[in-house]
């Protein structure tokens, strides 16, 4: 699927992903994609994304049908990452690192992405694009932890866990086992902060 590594240009799906956000009209309501994903360790170089998940938002709600969830092939053999692959492993069949993120980036398009901590997540991503030849996720990024540093004017190294910002927030902490699940629970926080925040 990368024979596009032989020949000149990008290939079909970067093209389109490229032209979304030229023809991006600006009076559309913003699709916010909420995403989480789980990985084999905390090394954007050396660890590997195991699955993604997200979940869209669009007018103040969850957008249930604007759903996407994809598990990876982990390539690393040794056991203690085949024992992080089963603890996190989503109910889909695990498929090849570049069909999942010619997948994910088919699904996202120009889309606001939304996480938390989202920079390790974005590194591992680019990273993954970086091996297929490709750019950079051209994507506008917010944070919901930098969201909530702002709402109470933290400063940018008091940081706050997933589960920390659902007790603030009074969010029900579900499923939070896999990248859809927590995708999912970071959008509820999402919009509570949202609102909070009165962005439009």
């Amino acid at each position: 699927m990368l024979d596009w590594l032989t020949g000149k240009g990008d290939p079909d799906f970067w093209k389109k992903y490229s032209e979304s956000f030229d023809k991006a009209d600006a009076n559309a309501p913003v699709r916010y994609i909420v995403f989480d994903c789980e990985k084999t360790g905390q090394d954007w170089k050396e660890d590997q994304i195991l699955s993604i998940g997200c979940i869209g938002v669009q007018n103040d709600a969850i957008a249930i049908g604007d759903f996407f969830e994809v598990s990876i092939t982990n390539q690393q053999e040794t056991a203690q990452n085949e024992a992080v692959e089963k603890l996190f492993k989503v109910n889909t069949e695990s498929i090849a690192e570049p069909e999942a993120m010619v997948q994910f980036i088919n699904f996202i398009k120009n889309a606001t992405l939304v996480g938390h901590s989202t920079n390790l997540d974005i590194e591992m991503i680019n990273q993954a694009l970086k091996k297929m030849n490709l750019g950079k996720l051209k994507n506008e990024v917010i944070d919901i932890n930098v969201m909530h540093q702002r709402l109470k004017n933290l400063s940018e190294d008091q940081h706050h866990t997933l589960d920390q910002l659902c007790d603030i927030y009074k969010v029900k902490k579900n499923s939070r086992s896999t990248a859809s699940g927590d995708a999912y629970t970071s959008a509820l926080v999402f919009l509570k902060l949202r609102r909070k925040l009165k962005m439009k």
